[in-house]
């Protein structure tokens, strides 16, 4: 869903080009069809060359450009592969600019895939901690919003966030993706205290669970 959010960012700057950073060979020539029809300039990085990379890291914690230059920042499928993510996260959000808005989307479950290493997978409770951390490190940032999201196509279950860099300007995005997109469990919205769909189990074990008892019930039949 980040064309929903990129789309907010856009409509923000009526008349006025915006920026939008991304992980190039993730999201690769879909989000810069789609940021060019709405009138951002896109500029992709990654840690190697490759297509629709525009900007190559030497250091993934470390990123060449300036305090408050970026409206938009998107990520998918990468703070798996960062040792340190809390150090990547809070680099994104110096570049923000206090009215930009960062989305992730990070695996909550699913198989060992080294790119070149694989750490981490991420919980509900995940994206309240990172805007935690970037308050601890003097950023004035909020979790606008959370989910994890039902297994579509395949096994994985992704955790999606979306995060402001100054709560000062909360008022500018009033919409959230979680008021239109119903299939996800274990949400979190800005102001709301309470998940959305709650779950303790995640959609495997409930699946476990259910297969389990169909099990337990023909043996018992036997």
């Amino acid at each position: 869903h980040f064309e929903t959010v990129v789309r907010r960012v856009a409509s923000r700057r009526p008349g006025a080009k915006g920026s939008l950073f991304a992980w190039a060979r993730i999201m690769r020539y879909s989000i810069w069809v789609f940021a060019t029809l709405i009138g951002l300039d896109y500029i992709g990085i990654d840690f190697v060359e490759g297509p629709g990379v525009d900007l190559v890291l030497k250091n993934p914690y470390k990123l060449p450009l300036e305090d408050n230059s970026v409206d938009c920042f998107v990520s998918s499928s990468v703070f798996e592969h960062s040792e340190m993510f809390w150090l990547l996260f809070i680099e994104i959000i110096r570049v923000l600019k206090p009215n930009g808005l960062f989305y992730m989307n990070v695996p909550s479950n699913g198989p060992f895939h080294r790119y070149p290493v694989d750490c981490w997978r991420f919980y509900p409770d995940s994206g309240a901690a990172l805007a935690k951390w970037a308050r601890m490190c003097e950023y004035n940032t909020v979790l606008l919003e959370s989910y994890v999201s039902y297994q579509e196509v395949d096994a994985w279950n992704d955790f999606v966030g979306v995060f402001i860099k100054d709560e000062a300007f909360v008022s500018q995005y009033p919409k959230r993706i979680v008021h239109t997109h119903g299939h996800f469990y274990n949400g979190m919205e800005h102001g709301v205290n309470s998940f959305i769909h709650p779950k303790e189990a995640t959609e495997d074990q409930q699946r476990l669970h259910a297969i389990s008892a169909i099990v337990n019930r023909k043996v018992a039949m036997g």
